[in-house]
C-alpha cells in the first residue's frame, strides 16, 4: 500500500470529473498519479472538503461524518483496494466501540469522507501499478481546475432557488 493525497479534481476532455491521487512522498510532476473518474456530486463533495469550504447545508458526506461521531466511531483509514474491469473498489476502516469494522465503498465516497475526517488514504500497490499514470501528464491543470470548480459551486449555492428543482 502507498499513502496518497488528493492532488486535485479535474475535468477530462469529455467533461467527466477525475480525482487525482498522488503518493505523499512524491513531488508534483514526479512519479505516478492515480486518476479515478467520479460523478459531479462526489467531485464537489471532495473539492469542498479539500478546500476547507462549507456548504450552507450538510452534504451526504458531512452527514456520514456526523453520524459516525454520534455513534462514537472514527474513520481510521481509507483504501483503494483493487481495480476490476475498469471499476475501482475501496474500503473504509472504522474504529467503533464494538471493534474495528471494514466497509465496502466507492473510492469517491471513501475519499470524500476521509477528506472530512482527516483519515489517511491508501492505494494498493497493484492498483497504482495498473492504473497510475505519469504525474507530469495530469497535474499541470488540476489545481487550477479545482479552484474554478469550487468557485463555480459557491456561485451556484449563492443563487440556487429550491423551486428550480420542483417538478
Amino acid at each position: 500500500m502507498v499513502q496518497v493525497r488528493v492532488a486535485g479534481v479535474a475535468l477530462d476532455a469529455a467533461g467527466q470529473h477525475v480525482i487525482l491521487l498522488k503518493p505523499i512522498d512524491e513531488m508534483p510532476g514526479e512519479g505516478k498519479v492515480l486518476p479515478i473518474w467520479i460523478g459531479a456530486q462526489e467531485a464537489t463533495a471532495i473539492l469542498i472538503a479539500v478546500e476547507g469550504a462549507r456548504a450552507p447545508r450538510p452534504l451526504a458526506h458531512d452527514l456520514m461524518k456526523s453520524m459516525l461521531e454520534a455513534l462514537d466511531a472514527t474513520v481510521q483509514r481509507v483504501e483503494v483496494t483493487r481495480i476490476d474491469d475498469g471499476t475501482f473498489y475501496a474500503e473504509i476502516t472504522l474504529t467503533t466501540p464494538t471493534g474495528v469494522k471494514v466497509i465496502d465503498a466507492r473510492p469517491s465516497d471513501a475519499v470524500a469522507l476521509a477528506s472530512r475526517t482527516g483519515a489517511l488514504v491508501w492505494v494498493a500497490d497493484d492498483v497504482m501499478a495498473e492504473a497510475g499514470v505519469p504525474g507530469l501528464i495530469v497535474e499541470a491543470d488540476a489545481g487550477h481546475e479545482a479552484e474554478e470548480n469550487v468557485e463555480e459551486f459557491k456561485e451556484f449555492l449563492e443563487h440556487v432557488d429550491p423551486d428550480d428543482f420542483r417538478e
